[in-house]
C-alpha cells in the first residue's frame, strides 16, 4: 500500500528523500507574486462564524419582487419536484456506466430525452448539456461537422450572453461568424438572406428571442435548406406550451436553457442545457444518449448507447469533451414536466403570456414609458423605453423592493433608456400594479 503524507512533517520528509525543498516546487513563479504576509485574523468558533455570515447575508436584497428575465426566470416550482429529485438514490448517483445496477437513473434520462423531443418537436435528444449557451455552441459545431463548412450566421436577437460564449469558444477556430443586426426586434431576414451562401453551415436564431419577441422561422429554414445549410433554433421551453415548436418550423437542431423547468435561479446555477435534433444527425450529436433495449430473456432495459466522447472513441473522432452531464438537473426537469403534464404546461405558458400582456398595458399607460419595438407579439418579456437612464431606474426600484428588469445598454448600443422586463406566472396583478406605481413615481 503506498505511503500517503498527511502532515507537514511527513511531506517535508518525502521531499527530502528526493532532494527537494517545498519552495523548489514553486520556482517558476516570479518572487514578486508571492504574498509574504497575509495578516490573517485569528480563527472564529462555529457560532461566531455563523453570526458573521448571517450579518453579511442580511445586507443582500433577498425579498425583491422579480421582473428579471433575459434567459433565466422566476417560475413556481411545486414542492414535490425537489423532494423527489433530492432522494439519495438520485442525488448521489454517478454516471451510469454499469447498466445492470443503474436502471433507475438510465430510465429517468431516457424519459427526459423523450420529453424534450416531444417539447421541441424533434426526433432525438441527448442526455443533457451544461447550459443554454454551451448547448447552442455545440449545435453550431454539429452543423460544421454535418455540412463540412465553416461559415455561421447568427442574429443579434439571440441572447447576447450566448453570443459572448460562442465568440469565446470560436476565437481560435477557423470559423467565419457573421452577426446580423435585428430589425424592429426580429431576426434580420434581408441581412441573413444576403449572407447565406453555399459556404454557410448554419443560421442561428432564437424564439422567443432575447427581447421576448415571437417569430416564425419557417421561411428561414427553407432558405437555409435551399443552400444546404441547417437552421438552429434556441428556444424557451415554457413558451413551447403554446408556441409553434422548432420542429414544426423546420429547424434541424433545437437548443435552450432548461432552468425554467423546475430549477431554482440559485445565483447562476447549476443549470441545464438541452439539445435535440433530427434522427439523421444523431451521430453528430455531442455527449451521450440513453437507449431502450432488451436482455437475453426479452426484458426491457436501458443502456448508454451513442457515446461519441474522447474517453470512449479515438480522440480525433470525438464530437465533444463533455464528460459530466447534468443528469440530476435533467431529472429535476423531467419531474417538473411530469407533474405539470401537457395541460399544466400549457396553462403555465398562457398565464405568463396573459400577465405579461397586462403588465405591458399597465406600464405603457405611464407617461414617459413606451414600447421600444412596434410589434406587440411577445411571450412573457418586453422591451420598454423610459425617459431616463434605464440602469438608474433599476437601481431606484431595487431600493423600493423590485428587481424591475435588465438594462439593455450593456449589450446593445443606443438602448441606454431601454429596459427588458419579464413577467412569469408568479407575478400577481397587485405586484404588477405596485411596480407601475413605483415606476411612475420615479419618472
Amino acid at each position: 500500500m503506498p505511503f500517503i503524507a498527511n502532515t507537514d512533517l511527513e511531506r517535508r520528509q518525502m521531499l527530502e528523500e528526493i532532494g527537494l525543498r517545498a519552495e523548489d516546487l514553486f520556482g517558476e513563479i516570479p518572487k514578486q507574486l508571492f504574498c509574504k504576509d497575509l495578516k490573517l485574523p485569528e480563527g472564529l468558533s462555529e457560532q461566531e462564524v455563523r453570526n458573521r455570515l448571517a450579518g453579511i447575508a442580511d445586507k443582500n436584497y433577498i425579498n425583491l419582487t422579480l421582473f428579471l428575465g433575459g434567459g433565466f426566470y422566476d417560475h413556481f416550482i411545486p414542492s414535490a419536484v425537489h423532494t423527489l429529485a433530492g432522494r439519495a438514490e438520485f442525488y448521489t448517483a454517478y454516471t451510469p456506466y454499469q447498466p445492470e445496477v443503474s436502471q433507475g437513473t438510465l430510465q429517468a434520462i431516457y424519459e427526459y430525452q423523450s420529453m424534450m423531443c416531444r417539447l421541441t418537436g424533434m426526433e432525438v435528444s441527448n442526455a443533457s448539456m451544461y447550459d443554454g449557451g454551451t448547448a447552442l455552441y455545440e449545435a453550431m459545431m454539429m452543423a460544421l461537422r454535418i455540412t463540412g463548412r465553416n461559415k455561421v450566421i447568427i442574429d443579434d436577437s439571440v441572447n447576447p450572453i450566448y453570443r459572448v460564449m460562442i465568440h469565446s469558444y470560436t476565437r481560435n477556430l477557423r470559423i467565419e461568424l457573421i452577426e446580423t443586426s435585428n430589425v424592429s426586434g426580429l431576426a434580420n431576414r434581408e441581412a441573413i438572406d444576403k449572407a447565406l451562401d453555399d459556404k454557410t453551415a448554419a443560421v442561428m436564431v432564437q424564439n422567443p428571442n432575447f427581447f421576448g419577441c415571437i417569430d416564425d422561422f419557417t421561411d428561414l429554414a427553407k432558405k437555409a435548406h435551399d443552400k444546404g445549410a441547417l437552421l438552429i433554433a434556441s428556444c424557451y421551453p415554457i413558451s413551447l406550451g403554446i408556441l409553434k415548436t422548432p420542429g414544426a418550423m423546420g429547424a434541424d437542431i433545437a437548443t435552450g436553457e432548461g432552468q425554467s423547468l423546475g430549477l431554482t435561479m440559485s445565483f447562476g446555477g447549476p443549470y441545464l442545457g438541452f439539445i435535440t435534433t433530427r434522427k439523421q444527425y444523431v451521430r453528430a450529436m455531442p455527449g451521450r444518449i440513453v437507449g431502450k433495449s432488451a436482455d437475453a430473456r426479452g426484458r426491457r432495459g436501458f443502456v448508454l448507447t451513442l457515446q461519441a466522447r474522447e474517453q470512449h472513441i479515438r480522440r480525433d473522432k470525438a464530437t465533444s469533451n463533455i464528460c459530466s452531464n447534468e443528469a440530476l438537473c435533467a431529472m429535476t426537469a423531467l419531474i417538473y414536466l411530469s407533474l405539470l403534464g401537457k395541460d399544466g404546461l400549457r396553462e403555465t405558458a398562457q398565464l405568463c403570456a396573459d400577465k405579461a400582456s397586462y403588465a405591458y398595458e399597465r406600464l405603457t399607460a405611464i407617461p414617459g414609458v413606451k414600447p421600444h419595438f412596434p410589434a406587440k407579439w411577445f411571450f412573457n418579456e418586453m422591451v420598454l423605453d423610459v425617459q431616463m437612464d434605464a440602469a438608474e431606474v433599476v437601481g431606484k426600484l431595487i431600493e423600493k423592493g423590485y428587481a424591475a428588469g435588465f438594462p439593455l445598454s450593456r449589450y446593445y448600443k443606443g438602448m441606454g433608456n431601454s429596459l427588458l422586463i419579464a413577467v412569469t406566472e408568479k407575478r400577481t396583478k397587485q405586484q404588477i400594479g405596485m411596480l407601475a406605481e413605483e415606476l411612475e413615481a420615479i419618472l
